[in-house]
């Protein structure tokens, strides 16, 4: 569920905030004596945690970034933060860390480093940058609509924050677009739910869930068959002032959707049409909140 607009933001933060350039000079000499030298990737990696100054293995880290070597990149900055705690550099390597887990898919670790991270130094310049990587985590792991939707509604949290509290960095943008999305996929479940109750003529569980998609994710794409399955449901039940209320609603906002047709030519078969449900009703609550959203 990822997209090449988050990969080039995180691209651009470190490789242009951190140096990059300078890092990978300073690697190559330091990783080419560890090649000369016959040792082997593990002991030259631990040689380096026990001896080599902060600055050496942070570049080191960046290198390997740069190189697509993740998990020695992982190594280097769990050194540093392990060797060096509290440190300028520590700080440094605890967010780049939790990039680098996200990069290799371990998106746990992603999360509780860039959580730590955020618990440590909430007023720093990375805390943007950290909690976008929270929200990227768990955005890779939205299922599909069929399975529980724990992560959609975890990615959509963790997006909004990044809305809410850094809304001036460069993250924003994407981390609306994610919430929009994970907010649909929640959408989409409630949906499913509510097709398997209508399905088997069980229409009051199967109202509250459409009712629920309208009321919560007025801006998802779900609710034009939402609205089209109330219809569908209060019909179904004999309720038709309930059924022609939502297909008012549904024509009013999504006129020329297929769904309205649907909804509309099922009424017309009774020789009904749609019918606005009252401005105090639910239909004319949501039919605002639709309008507006």
């Amino acid at each position: 569920m990822s997209n090449p607009h988050s990969i080039e933001i995180t691209r651009r933060w470190w490789t242009g905030r951190l140096g990059l350039g300078l890092a990978i000079g300073i690697a190559a000499l330091g990783l080419g004596g560890c090649a000369s030298s016959g040792t082997s990737d593990v002991e030259a990696l631990a040689l380096a945690a026990q001896t080599e100054p902060p600055d050496v293995l942070y570049n080191q880290g960046l290198a390997n970034l740069e190189g697509g070597r993740l998990g020695e990149a992982a190594k280097k900055f769990e050194a540093i933060d392990r060797q060096h705690p509290y440190s300028e550099w520590a700080r440094k390597a605890l967010v780049m860390n939790a990039f680098a887990s996200y990069r290799s898919g371990e998106y746990e670790a992603a999360i509780s480093s860039a959580k730590r991270y955020l618990s440590l130094y909430p007023g720093s310049e990375e805390a943007a940058y950290a909690q976008y990587i929270i929200g990227l985590a768990y955005y890779k792991q939205i299922p599909d609509v069929t399975r529980d939707q724990k992560e959609a509604a975890r990615a959509a949290a963790a997006m909004r924050e990044v809305m809410e509290k850094y809304p001036d960095s460069v993250y924003a943008e994407d981390a609306g677009n994610k919430v929009r999305i994970a907010r649909d996929q929640l959408a989409g479940k409630e949906m499913q739910v509510g097709r398997y109750y209508l399905e088997r003529r069980e229409y009051v569980a199967a109202i509250n869930r459409f009712k629920n998609v309208v009321d919560v994710y007025p801006e998802s794409r779900q609710v034009e068959e939402a609205l089209a399955r109330l219809t569908e449901a209060y019909y179904a039940m004999g309720l038709t002032g309930e059924a022609q209320a939502a297909a008012s609603v549904l024509g009013q906002n999504y006129p020329d959707s297929p769904w309205y047709r649907d909804s509309y030519q099922l009424l017309q078969s009774k020789g009904l049409a749609p019918r606005e449900g009252g401005a105090t009703s639910w239909f004319g609550t949501i039919g605002r909140k639709i309008a507006g959203g």
